[in-house]
């Protein structure tokens, strides 16, 4: 069982990393379905899954789908960086910049050398007092 869960891991990696993202998405859900019933998954693989699976919905527009499963993601693995700021990307872009800020802090605090992440706090803090600054 977990070699063949592993299989399906790699298997939905090679499909994101060629863009491929409805095979992907279709193997993601299959690993994390299995994860799930078996109990017996790597919390850094499931996050991986997860997080991946939320991206091909952020690349469809699917915010709130994307931001279940980076959420997925940081529960299955709270160490793992990436997730943080995947979720923040979407909370910056819907405006929600005191939990942009958060995520992008938390991604920091786990890798303080995360330069996107850097630069996305920094924007999110911009704008954040350009928004108070025109009153609303």
């Amino acid at each position: 069982m977990e070699e063949e869960n592993s299989q399906t891991l790699e298997d939905a990696h090679s499909e994101f990393n060629k863009r491929h993202f409805k095979q992907a998405e279709e193997l993601y859900t299959k690993f994390i379905s299995s994860c799930l019933q078996s109990r017996e998954c790597e919390a850094g693989k499931l996050a991986s899954a997860y997080n991946n699976r939320g991206q091909i919905k952020y690349l469809r527009v699917d915010f709130h789908e994307a931001v279940e499963d980076y959420s997925s993601a940081i529960q299955a693995d709270s160490q793992f960086e990436i997730p943080f700021y995947n979720r923040g990307l979407i909370h910056y872009r819907l405006g929600f910049f005191d939990d942009a800020k958060s995520d992008f802090q938390k991604a920091l605090k786990l890798n303080p050398d995360f330069e996107d992440a850097k630069v996305s706090l920094q924007q999110t803090l911009l704008d954040q007092q350009q928004k108070i600054n025109r009153g609303y």
